[in-house]
């Protein structure tokens, strides 16, 4: 007999988890580091606006004409620091750039959440059921993608008015149609699989087959798509409010405080402006990198 012991059986890999890996691709790249670290910042300091502003900009009790396009650093009538100075109204930069943040980020994020869910459902819909119901449901989102989205957001506006609420209503109609064709394009390549089949063949619902095998498998590329179109959101809104189709003067967004100082801006203060425009930059900036990273880690057939 042999001495030689039999080879032992090979073991399968550990799986690593989606969270692990997540954390691993951002661990290796700087910029993705970078744009994950401004991000938490600006969410944060949003959040944490009404206790680190210096005032509430948008209280008139607090405001003082006397305050009026005071440059940064300059000190208040009441004995205080603008430190990235004052509007014309004398209200704080950087307590104004605080609250902008709070309005823009909810509107992004607000109406990208509505237009994934409407988008999922007609998405799925198209796919797993194909035929008439897919016809009617892409032709309806090939004619809404025709249009320039700032031109029917600029409709919607001038119909509805201003308001968070109206300016989110038409943000959502403008989105919708991007993350139906995104799950539509998945759920084809799902629907075609073994496991759709066998869910079928064993006659399970099918809501159940929908939105617990098929829809698991179609979300990577949608969780990319959302987050760059939270920051496309985030610049339409500051271009309906920098036209003045998009908030309220009482209901300060970043574009709004940019629209606020252009007109000042020949004038040599650019400080109303120039600040606000910096942190919607920021802002943008930050969530693309954050997107760019995610798409490299939940597919990475793209990585660079």
């Amino acid at each position: 007999m042999s001495d030689i012991a039999p080879p032992a059986a090979a073991q399968p890999a550990p799986v690593e988890s989606p969270w692990r890996r997540l954390v691993a691709e951002f661990a290796e790249s700087r910029m993705a580091l970078f744009g994950l670290g401004l991000l938490v910042v600006i969410v944060v300091t949003a959040l944490a606006a009404p206790w680190v502003s210096p005032q509430n900009p948008y209280d008139l009790a607090q405001l003082d004409v006397m305050d009026s396009k005071l440059p940064p650093g300059a000190a208040s009538a009441t004995g205080g620091t603008y430190w990235l100075g004052t509007d014309d109204q004398g209200r704080d930069m950087l307590s104004g750039i605080f609250y902008g943040l709070r309005i823009s980020l909810t509107v992004g994020v607000a109406s990208t959440l509505f237009a994934v869910a409407i988008g999922l459902v007609f998405g799925l819909a198209a796919a797993y059921f194909g035929g008439w119901v897919d016809a009617v449901i892409m032709r309806i989102v090939d004619i809404q993608l025709s249009f320039p989205a700032i031109l029917v957001a600029l409709v919607l506006m001038a119909t509805l008015g201003q308001g968070v609420g109206k300016i989110v209503v038409a943000l959502v109609t403008v989105q919708w149609a991007y993350y139906a064709r995104t799950i539509r394009s998945s759920a084809l390549v799902e629907r075609q699989k073994e496991y759709i089949e066998a869910a079928k063949v064993l006659a399970l619902p099918q809501p159940r087959i929908v939105f617990r095998h098929l829809l698991p498998n179609c979300l990577p590329p949608l969780i990319v798509v959302a987050t760059v179109q939270v920051a496309h959101a985030i610049s339409l809104e500051a271009t309906l409010s920098f036209l003045g189709l998009g908030l309220p003067i009482t209901e300060p967004s970043l574009g709004l405080l940019i629209s606020n100082g252009f007109q000042y801006l020949l004038s040599g203060k650019y400080w109303i402006s120039f600040y606000p425009g910096v942190a919607l930059l920021a802002t943008i900036m930050a969530i693309n990198l954050v997107a760019d990273q995610m798409r490299d880690v939940l597919n990475p057939r793209l990585k660079r």
